[in-house]
């Protein structure tokens, strides 16, 4: 799994090393990683698109996570795509085609796993944007810590980038309960 980081905003913009332990006190890089991997892997997709192989394994899967820290930078983000006119914690874009959740459409080469692919060709599963006072203040009024809040909100975004959605009742149950399945398997437990 790669995790393209882009940090908006932020006192350390090129790699956000600065601004992770000062706000949120962990590596937001790796935590994603890990959160991804194993929604990936509990979603059935071949181990070459989750494990850790390194960037440029074939067939691994990518997704790019950009943080914000301005409320009205996420508010007009939601505004072009949703048609909503507010700040919200997390947006998902996904980048792949499912026939149904957590079934992606499979033409040709797609996990890269056919004879003749490129060497190095990843999957771009999509785009996450997370907004860094909704993370942290959701954390304070869940009581919970900030990393579960941010691997909550990774997790979330990840079931959306496969095909999941909670437009109806049903849908939310299945997603809620695949997201807390990931954390209870990375251990990120409730506090």
């Amino acid at each position: 799994m790669i995790i393209y980081m882009e940090n908006e905003g932020t006192p350390d913009s090129d790699s956000g090393t600065a601004y992770e332990a000062s706000v949120f006190g962990f590596d937001v890089k790796t935590l994603a990683e890990q959160v991804a991997a194993e929604a990936a892997r509990q979603e059935g997709f071949p181990e070459q698109c989750w494990q850790d192989a390194g960037a440029g394994e074939t067939g691994e899967l990518a997704i790019s996570l950009t943080i914000l820290e301005d409320p009205e930078e996420m508010r007009g983000i939601n505004r072009e795509y949703r048609g909503v006119d507010a700040p919200t914690d997390v947006l998902s874009f996904p980048q792949l085609e499912f026939e149904a959740p957590g079934q992606p459409v499979r033409e040709g080469s797609f996990f890269g796993v056919e004879p003749g692919v490129e060497s190095g060709a990843e999957i771009l599963l999509g785009d996450i944007v997370l907004l860094v006072p909704r993370v942290l203040s959701q954390a304070r009024d869940y009581g919970h810590s900030v990393r579960r809040e941010f691997a909550f909100l990774v997790a979330h975004s990840c079931f959306h980038l496969m095909g999941y959605d909670h437009e109806t009742p049903e849908e939310a149950k299945v997603m809620e309960e695949k997201q807390e399945k990931v954390l209870d398997a990375l251990g990120i437990l409730r506090e």
